[in-house]
């Protein structure tokens, strides 16, 4: 059910419908970033692209900024980032079998206090958007458009629904939607980018082909994607390279072989992802960060994708359980990455470094001053 949903609930129709919404909040970014640019100051790029990532995601979901204030959306987001954070860290009590119901590290707690602070905030949320539809259905509401509590609400109330959600699974569909859909963008983004300043000439390369679709009086948008082969094989090699989890867990559902071992059913299995992108049976010179292993001839290599069809390359997952925001995530990447180039140089303090962090992060957050290269807001451009 729940993976049934959240596909319809990020189809392309949905998606196409907050096309806006991502294309306010990264104008917003490039404002910003235009504004530290005249000033000459630093930018801590994840911190920015964390709040476009968040914002977009909130605003999404809740019809909600979680930047503007400390108000409920930004109280949901920080609960969600609390107990993602949690999540990445090593309970000892998870491998020594007698101290499973001992709250050792303290984990237990801290987690049920972040649960117990996110359902009172999304509990008000939720109950504000049933008040506002009680309104719109007596004829006083003011006709907002629909976000995706809105939509969820209404799975609720259709009684011809083969299986109707709860008002807990909204909640925990919210809970994977910003926790994902905040982290991982921004991680990747992040780390294109580390990866452009370090090579000049790929830098170069992009921008060039930017340059020639789009003109240098526009900024880029959604639409010019599919004609740009070199941002997407940019998005796919960082893709590989730096995948949003380093692993996908899963269960046996029966007895199989894997690669000659025998798989009991019920057994839980950990693919390395991270390792697979890396794999030189699969990829020559796989710790290279080169672009063009995505393309041929004709551009953009559409049989060598990031959506699980191979599987030496699988950083959304594959199958059923392929995550369901791929492509809310891959519109992100592709267009937030594109306008980065077009509109900025990046000055840095000599070379950056490209150590891994846990997870998807990086060992240090990359610090750079941008040089407007080119200003194609309308609110400058007056």
């Amino acid at each position: 059910m729940k993976k049934l949903c959240m596909t319809e609930l990020l189809g392309m129709q949905t998606i196409h419908h907050f096309g806006p919404i991502r294309r306010e909040e990264r104008n917003r970014l490039l404002q910003r970033l235009l504004k530290k640019a005249k000033a000459g100051e630093a930018v801590d790029v994840k911190a920015e692209l964390l709040r476009l990532t968040g914002d977009i995601v909130s605003r999404m979901s809740m019809s909600r900024r979680c930047s503007d204030n400390e108000d409920e959306a930004a109280g949901v987001k920080k609960s969600i980032l609390e107990m993602a954070s949690m999540a990445m860290k090593l309970n000892v009590t998870d491998f020594i079998w007698f101290c499973k119901k001992l709250d050792i590290q303290g984990f237990l707690k801290k987690a049920k206090a972040a649960r117990d602070k996110y359902d009172s905030m999304i509990e008000r949320i939720i109950s504000e958007h049933e008040e506002a539809r009680r309104k719109k259905e007596a004829g006083d509401g003011n006709g907002e458009v629909k976000d995706l509590i809105d939509m969820l609400l209404d799975t609720t109330e259709d009684e011809k629904a083969e299986m109707r959600l709860t008002r807990e699974n909204i909640k925990a569909l919210m809970l994977n939607m910003i926790g994902g859909g905040t982290t991982s963008p921004a991680h990747a983004m992040e780390w294109a980018l580390a990866e452009l300043i370090n090579r000049p000439n790929l830098m170069e390369k992009a921008r060039h082909e930017i340059d020639s679709v789009v003109g240098k009086d526009r900024l880029v948008e959604e639409s010019d994607i599919t004609n740009l082969p070199y941002v997407e094989a940019i998005v796919r090699e960082t893709l590989r390279l730096h995948p949003p989890g380093h692993f996908i867990v899963r269960e046996s559902i029966e007895d199989c072989k894997v690669g000659g071992y025998d798989i009991p059913a019920k057994t839980q299995l950990i693919v390395n992802v991270w390792a697979i992108g890396r794999d030189p049976n699969s990829w020559e010179n796989p710790l290279e960060f080169q672009p063009e292993r995505f393309l041929n001839e004709g551009g953009i290599n559409r049989r060598l994708n990031v959506r699980g069809q191979q599987f030496h390359l699988l950083p959304f997952g594959s199958g059923r359980r392929l995550c369901p925001g791929t492509t809310l995530a891959l519109q992100v990447l592709h267009t937030t990455i594109a306008a980065l180039i077009q509109c900025f140089d990046w000055k840095v303090n000599g070379n950056i470094d490209m150590k891994e962090g846990f997870g998807s992060t990086r060992a240090t957050p990359l610090v750079c001053v941008p040089v407007v290269r080119l200003n194609p807001l309308p609110i400058y451009t007056s």
